[in-house]
């Protein structure tokens, strides 16, 4: 037996019955929420990435999509007259694996090609010919959601639908960008890295022939090499330091600025440091 004072009641039991007496009926607002998920970290019921989570899915509902999408600017699209020799390459380099098809412009989304409906005109695969490939009958139909929902409401949507990307248009029925599951589960578990994401470990990947993903550590000197800039490596080791620099403060997701002929815009960055940048080259 327990000596008089002390309890053998486990951790977990003794934290339910505190929460349970001081709130009882259940808690009445968020904060009261929060407050008892973090004593449950404190009394070891959770780990700090459960607790994590929990806060993530509460946090679904007071955000909306024009926060977490893909702005237009970023969207890797293809054009419907491009032949496969065209697609193919950017396919191959975006490492993404669904692409919005456009017409004359951005505004006008024909479907959604799937790269996996690629990979029967791979050489050596029995098949249609690579020239007698038609984009037109591979196209998947595409979802639209507005800027304004809410990011629990567009996980639903996906998991009902069985989609797992939508194109976000405005208020007008413009296109402002596109929003895939991944980045609805990102705010829930965290950045979801995976052997696709090029970018994330390639110094400098091109996207087309003006606009190039760059990792924020890219030295000065990489990006002068790559680009024929002539940025100065003295007072700047890495690009992402020289671009938070020229803002003036901590830029977040979706910030642009401009330097010379340069167009940087902020795709991923934490209250450290830029991460990865868009970079759009003028045609000056």
């Amino acid at each position: 037996m327990s000596e008089e004072g002390e309890s053998s009641e486990p951790p977990i039991s003794r934290w339910l019955r505190r929460v349970a007496h001081r709130l009882a009926g259940g808690p009445q607002t968020r904060q009261d929420l929060l407050a008892m998920l973090e004593e449950a970290r404190q009394s070891n019921v959770l780990d700090a990435d459960a607790l994590a989570m929990f806060v993530g899915v509460l946090g679904t509902d007071e955000l909306q999509v024009r926060d977490i999408m893909v702005p237009r600017s970023q969207m890797v699209v293809l054009e419907r007259d491009w032949s496969l020799d065209q697609l193919l390459p950017l396919v191959v380099e975006s490492g993404h694996s669904r692409f919005p098809v456009i017409g004359d412009s951005r505004d006008e989304i024909l479907g959604v090609l799937l790269a996996k409906d690629l990979l029967r005109f791979s050489p050596g695969v029995p098949g249609p010919d690579a020239n007698e490939f038609d984009m037109q009958g591979f196209l998947r139909p595409a979802a639209f959601v507005p800027e304004s929902k809410r990011v629990n409401v567009l996980l639903k949507d996906f998991k009902r639908g069985r989609s797992h990307m939508a194109i976000v248009v405005d208020e007008y029925g413009g296109v402002a960008g596109l929003v895939t599951i991944e980045d609805v589960l990102e705010q829930i578990v965290g950045e979801i890295d995976d052997e696709y994401d090029d970018a994330e470990t390639a110094v400098i990947l091109k996207q087309d022939d003006r606009r190039f993903v760059v990792n924020g550590l890219a030295t000065v000197e990489e990006f002068n090499r790559y680009f024929g800039s002539n940025f100065s490596t003295e007072d700047f080791d890495t690009i992402g330091g020289l671009v938070v620099h020229r803002f003036g403060h901590m830029p977040k997701r979706g910030e642009s600025v401009k330097i010379d002929r340069f167009s940087f815009n902020v795709q991923r960055a934490d209250n450290r440091r830029v991460q990865q940048l868009q970079v759009t080259v003028s045609g000056e």
